[in-house]
């Protein structure tokens, strides 16, 4: 396998062509990611629209991944252009959220378990000409359909709570977090002990060493790859106080303070 130019380097992982037709996703510590390619895989299998997976073989290393090219931008762009309104927006994510919930877990012997994707938020969908594609599946779990949804709010609301993000994307964050409420609500809600875990589990991500190493990590090179950030895409930018889901790096108290107003946020509005 000859790997090519750079194409993006995100917030744990870098991309780099493979051909015009499949690039290379490849974690930078080297942490494996088999995982990943499983629930992908299993996804795929059940029809969900994943980015397409290369052969993985013997000779693939763990920390590798490859990935078709997608084309398109992320629903980032379009929503914070204003060429796409936040109502349309939360249709497709609840949309996207709701049939990732009918697949069944593919590991839990819990029956009420489903595959969660734990960071579904505009940076992660690419506008694909065939539809939407949700991508960086590296932090997906089973468990509860609920705390997906709190997780994808809480992403949402710390980008309103958070005075770096700037005015435009605050206000575009709320936006999308307000069209979200009935969507969510008719889903089932966010109970407050699914909140509380989403909160947790992103206040240890984001102060966490590794999980900011790279600053602000966006979602919206648009180079038209499969994967540029952890998971499917081929992005460059930041990911950081933005409707994009950031993990900025600051101190525990920084976070866990935003974190605290972010979920009061959440809870207000739902």
């Amino acid at each position: 396998m000859r790997i090519g130019e750079l194409l993006g380097a995100g917030r744990t992982a870098d991309v780099y062509a493979l051909d015009e037709n499949w690039v290379l996703r490849r974690d930078r510590d080297g942490l494996d990611a088999t995982h990943e390619w499983a629930v992908m895989s299993y996804l795929s299998a059940h029809g969900y629209p994943v980015p397409r997976l290369g052969p993985r073989d013997a000779t693939t290393a763990p920390c590798d991944l490859v990935l078709r090219r997608l084309t398109g931008p992320t629903m980032l762009a379009p929503l914070e252009s204003g060429d796409l309104t936040a109502s349309d927006a939360a249709t497709v994510l609840a949309g996207l959220l709701a049939e990732l919930h009918t697949v069944p877990a593919r590991l839990s012997p819990q029956p009420e378990d489903r595959i969660l994707h734990l960071d579904l938020h505009p940076g992660n969908v690419m506008l694909t000409p065939r539809g939407p594609v949700v991508i960086d599946w590296s932090d997906t779990a089973e468990g509860a359909p609920a705390l997906d949804r709190a997780m994808t709010a809480l992403i949402l609301a710390r980008t309103v709570v958070d005075p770096r993000a700037g005015d435009a994307a605050s206000a575009c964050a709320l936006a999308l977090l307000n069209a979200l409420v009935p969507h969510f609500s008719a889903s089932g809600g966010i109970p407050a002990a699914h909140l509380a875990e989403a909160a947790a589990r992103r206040t240890a991500d984001a102060t966490r060493g590794g999980a900011a190493q790279k600053g602000h990590d966006s979602n919206n090179s648009n180079s038209n790859n499969e994967d540029g950030k952890d998971g499917g895409d081929g992005r460059n930018g930041r990911e950081g106080g933005d409707v994009r889901g950031h993990r900025e790096h600051s101190d525990s108290r920084d976070e866990a303070g935003l974190f605290d107003r972010a979920v009061a946020l959440v809870t207000e509005v739902m």
